[in-house]
C-alpha cells in the first residue's frame, strides 16, 4: 500500500447541516426517477378515468343503483379509485421515487390501491339500493365528519411522509371516509358525483387545512344533505334517468 490519497475513496462531503451529501450519481438519477414516477402515476390515473367512464356507462341509477356481481363491481371500483386517488398520491409517490428510485414506485402505488380495493369489498358487503332520505342522512353525516378531530388527524397523516403504501392508504382512506360515503350514497356509479368527490379529495390532499375553507365546505355539504331530505327533486341524478 502506498497511501496514495487518489486511490482512497473520499467520504461524502457534508453540507452546512452536517448531513453527508448524496453521491453525484444519486442526485443525477433522482430527478429522472421522479419525472418517470410522476408521468407514470398521472398517466395511469388518466387511463383509469377513461376505463371507469366506459365501465360505468349505463350503470348509474342514482340511489337505486344495483352493484351487480362482485367481480364486475370490483373491476369498476378499482378503476374508479385509481382515477380518483392517484393524482392526490403523487407527492408521496415522488418522495418514494426520490428516495428509492423508480423501482420503488410500483410496490408503493400497488399497496396504496390495495387499501382502496379492500374498501370496495366493504362497500359491496354493506351497500343496498336506498331512498333519498338515507342519501340525505349520509351527506349530513359527511358534513359532521369533515369537522371532527379524527378527520383532521387522518388528513394531516395523509399529507405527511408515511412508510409503506398500505399505511399511507389507510391514512388517506380515513381522511376521505366521509366523502367516499357521500359518493356511495348519492350514486356509486355516477360519473358526475365521482368527478366532484375526486376534486374535493385532491384539494384536501394537496392543500393545508384552513378553517376559512373547510368550514364553508362542511356547511355546503350539510346544506346539500338537508336539501336532499326536504326536496330531493331539486338535486339531479338521485333518481333513475327516464
Amino acid at each position: 500500500m502506498n497511501g496514495d490519497p487518489q486511490n482512497t475513496a473520499a467520504p461524502a462531503a457534508a453540507d452546512g447541516t452536517g448531513v453527508p451529501a448524496l453521491p453525484a450519481v444519486v442526485t443525477r438519477a433522482a430527478p429522472a426517477a421522479t419525472a418517470a414516477a410522476l408521468a407514470g402515476t398521472l398517466g395511469l390515473a388518466a387511463a383509469c378515468w377513461v376505463i371507469a367512464v366506459w365501465q360505468m356507462t349505463g350503470m348509474d341509477m342514482g340511489t337505486a343503483t344495483q352493484l351487480g356481481s362482485f367481480g364486475a363491481f370490483i373491476a369498476v371500483w378499482v378503476a374508479m379509485m385509481a382515477a380518483m386517488m392517484l393524482p392526490g398520491a403523487a407527492p408521496a409517490v415522488l418522495r418514494h421515487a426520490w428516495a428509492g428510485g423508480a423501482r420503488a414506485v410500483p410496490l408503493f402505488a400497488g399497496s396504496y390501491l390495495a387499501v382502496w380495493a379492500l374498501a370496495g369489498v366493504a362497500v359491496y358487503a354493506a351497500y343496498r339500493p336506498h331512498g333519498t332520505l338515507t342519501a340525505g342522512a349520509v351527506v349530513i353525516a359527511t358534513a359532521v365528519y369533515e369537522v371532527t378531530p379524527l378527520k383532521r388527524y387522518f388528513r394531516r397523516r395523509c399529507r405527511e411522509a408515511t412508510g409503506s403504501g398500505f399505511r399511507f392508504g389507510l391514512c388517506c382512506a380515513g381522511s376521505s371516509l366521509g366523502l367516499m360515503a357521500m359518493l356511495v350514497a348519492l350514486g356509486v356509479m355516477s360519473f358526475a358525483w365521482m368527478a366532484v368527490i375526486a376534486v374535493l379529495v385532491l384539494a384536501q390532499k394537496l392543500l393545508p387545512a384552513k378553517p376559512a375553507i373547510d368550514l364553508p365546505l362542511a356547511f355546503a355539504i350539510a346544506g346539500l344533505g338537508v336539501l336532499i331530505v326536504i326536496t330531493p327533486s331539486l338535486v339531479p341524478g338521485l333518481s333513475p334517468p327516464m
